[in-house]
């Protein structure tokens, strides 16, 4: 990370010097919650008085864990035996920082965890690359003992992971797994806005029935008494300060958007592993898509493992202009944002 450079002077890492490859063993291992809701239970989580549906999530879930154990645990025959029972589905919807994600490792957390039947916590990229590097059907094999798969913020940007996760989910749900899942978009709703919908409304429909739907509302917590964006720093702020910080990295704004588009966004995990603070300069407002969308899938990461952000260039509120806002991937966008600003709040 920090190393002398010709001139003695400390030398701040870069994210872009990273090649970060992701093992099929490495996938597996990942499959847990991220260490920002290492200890999250259902005892931590402080539902809001003036939310009624914060505490009525809360026993939603519960319920949801006691199904999926008896599902799991399946129905005595005759001679021993047991018989499959199908899994169930709970579905977290609503706005962004409501304490979803708190709630989805609680579920993981509260239900037991043995050789026989594991239990799973994995992005909705991070379930779409297991399919891709495995084949569908060895995920099917690799899921299908499973107590619960919890799938975080479910959100299909393409067309073909509708009918992938469709057939992936309605496989394991069959074989007894219970599917828990968090989203601000419902099921029914998925992929509205960007790309056409009636096209697939079949797999959309089969996505909806595998789940139960359990509103949370509430205001953002991680904006609860902080101030609006502050002004950004220099760029020889940002430098300075970054050389300062242990294991930080320091990159160009349009470089490091450049270095996110030769990976898959699966492998972002391991682009930030061992990364204690991410300083950029020049950061601008974007107006591409994708470029967006990866920067999106690269805040969550940075969010989940707790990795503060500085940036000179404009504000951290202003990265994704109006136009972006108004289209299919606002959500998304919005949530990136309350991220980014709690990120630089920490830094």
């Amino acid at each position: 990370m920090h190393n002398p450079d010709g001139d003695g002077n400390p030398a701040v890492a870069h994210l872009v010097d990273r090649q970060p490859a992701v093992s099929p063993e490495r996938l597996i291992a990942q499959l847990k919650p991220p260490p920002t809701f290492a200890d999250a239970s259902f005892a931590s989580y402080r539902p809001d008085p003036a939310q009624p549906t914060q505490a009525a999530a809360v026993v939603a879930c519960t319920n949801f864990c006691r199904q999926a154990a008896e599902r799991r645990a399946g129905r005595r025959k005759l001679l021993g035996k047991r018989e499959v029972l199908p899994g169930v589905g709970l579905y977290l919807d609503g706005g962004f920082g409501v304490g979803k994600t708190h709630l989805l490792a609680s579920v993981y957390r509260d239900l037991p965890d043995s050789a026989e039947h594991p239990r799973a916590f994995a992005t909705f990229m991070e379930l779409t690359q297991l399919a891709g590097v495995f084949g569908f059907t060895e995920c099917v094999d690799l899921l299908g003992d499973y107590t619960v798969v919890c799938i975080d913020e479910f959100e299909l940007d393409d067309p073909g992971n509708i009918t992938l996760v469709s057939r992936l989910l309605s496989e394991l749900v069959a074989r007894g797994v219970s599917v828990a899942a968090t989203s601000n978009t419902l099921p029914e709703q998925l992929g509205e806005g960007r790309f056409a919908v009636q096209d697939f409304l079949r797999e959309i429909n089969t996505l909806a029935t595998i789940f139960t739907t359990v509103r949370v509302d509430g205001p953002d917590y991680r904006h609860r008494d902080l101030p609006p964006a502050p002004q950004p720093p220099s760029d020889e702020q940002v430098t300075a300060q970054a050389v300062a910080v242990p294991n930080a990295t320091l990159d160009d704004f349009d470089a490091l958007c450049a270095h996110l588009a030769t990976m898959h966004p699966s492998r972002y995990l391991t682009l930030i592993e061992g990364v204690s603070e991410v300083f950029l300069t020049g950061a601008h407002r974007i107006d591409d898509q994708n470029v967006a969308l990866r920067l999106v899938a690269l805040v969550d990461r940075l969010y989940d493992a707790g990795v503060p952000v500085v940036a000179s260039g404009v504000k951290l509120d202003d990265l994704f202009g109006a136009d972006m806002l108004a289209g299919g991937y606002r959500k998304k966008y919005l949530r990136a944002t309350s991220r980014l600003l709690a990120l630089s709040a920490a830094g």
